[in-house]
């Protein structure tokens, strides 16, 4: 895991807007399963690009862009077996607190088409779950380590899928309890996990639900969602066995992209929790304007040895682009607290975790991450002056 040693390093959370070209191929499964010779040229294509704008734009830590997959969480319904079709899966935020609070915004969101992952299919799960995606995460790496290859970057990262959102995704028909179901999804991510740590790239775990538990289940307490966390950190602890920390990069969110966001659960309830994984670095939000204030959290907790943060100085939960200058305070911050060499510059999430997002327009993403950047250089003309 790289730290900041001579100036503050930038990187993202992982998905990024896609071609168009490539779209209309991201909804066929058999395009995706590798068969259709002309899109996986046209895919190592994409990646190249997409590598070589990150690169272009000041980010120093790239992915894929998560290119091959049609959204973040259902990519891995290819890649396990044990599964049957299940029926559609209803509003993402249905009952939630957010929408129990403010039922016309997401009414009308949910019309305005800005809620792609309510019109997802669940599969069930009928059988012992298996992991049958080799070849699929091995054409990942095949396609950005060549990416790679011509571009200067410090390292790179692949994203996969945390146990716990596929456990929230579909419907368990075969184990005895959640916590069996749990901990086979764990059993089975864990090659993938362990594929992409080994190929020498950084894997970075996805697990929006262990901060969005709490939200979508207003019946429950703090307490309660902490025990319930507890549990899901163990079983990613156990996928993520016999790799090593620093190959492991984790990133938590709230789900929300544009919202009111009054019922987000706060970090000073969930930290010491988010630290039991294990991990080299936590992606975490930061630079929504409900959770900036929380670098104060970091005053009280004491950082592991070794460990990096990676807050999100910019956010994909609005349109509206980040000042340079901003992006240099809120690194400045962070770095009073931890130190600099412990702050990797990051952002709050991904900016098209769907195939086909329509929230944020490419044009704003890319004039993000050059906010991003040029923050950071502030940032670290400061620090190393």
């Amino acid at each position: 895991m790289k730290q900041s040693k001579e100036r503050i390093l930038t990187t993202h959370v992982g998905s990024l807007p896609r071609p168009r070209s490539l779209l209309d191929d991201l909804t066929s499964a058999q395009h995706r399963s590798g068969a259709h010779a002309a899109f996986d040229a046209q895919l190592r294509s994409a990646v190249a690009e997409i590598v070589h704008k990150q690169a272009e734009l000041g980010i120093d830590i790239v992915d894929d862009g998560e290119f091959s997959k049609p959204s973040f969480v259902t990519y891995v319904n290819e890649r396990l077996g044990g599964f049957e079709p299940g029926p559609p899966r209803g509003s993402l935020w249905g009952g939630s607190r957010e929408v129990r609070a403010f039922p016309e915004y997401y009414e009308w969101a949910a019309q305005s088409g800005l809620s792609p992952a309510g019109r997802q299919n669940r599969l069930r799960c009928t059988g012992p779950v298996t992991y049958k995606g080799q070849a699929l995460v091995q054409k990942d790496i095949e396609n950005l380590k060549l990416a790679l290859k011509t571009v200067p970057v410090e390292d790179a990262f692949l994203p996969a899928i945390s146990p716990s959102l596929i456990e929230d995704w579909h419907l368990n028909e075969y184990y005895k309890s959640e916590e069996e179901f749990l901990f086979a999804l764990a059993e089975a991510m864990h090659e993938e996990y362990k594929t992409i740590a080994d190929s020498g790239l950084l894997v970075q775990i996805d697990d929006p639900r262990l901060s969005t538990y709490y939200l979508l289940n207003p019946d429950k307490s703090i307490e309660q969602c902490r025990a319930w966390a507890e549990v899901r950190v163990e079983a990613l602890n156990h996928a993520l066995r016999g790799i090593p920390e620093d190959r492991v990069r984790f990133h938590t969110c709230y789900s929300i992209n544009m919202g009111p966001r009054v019922h987000d659960m706060e970090l000073k309830h969930m930290v010491d929790i988010l630290l039991k994984v294990h991990a080299g670095a936590y992606s975490f939000e930061f630079a929504n304007p409900r959770h900036e204030h929380e670098w104060r959290v970091w005053e009280h907790v004491k950082l592991p040895e070794g460990k990096v943060l990676i807050p999100g100085f910019i956010t994909q939960s609005t349109i509206l682009v980040e000042h340079p200058e901003l992006v240099a305070e809120r690194i400045l911050r962070f770095a009073g607290v931890v130190g600099r060499e412990r702050i990797i510059a990051g952002a709050d999430c991904g900016f098209a975790t769907f195939a086909g997002s329509l929230e944020i327009h490419p044009s704003i993403v890319w004039e993000k991450f050059r906010s991003l950047a040029e923050g950071a250089r502030m940032a670290s003309r400061e620090l190393w002056k």
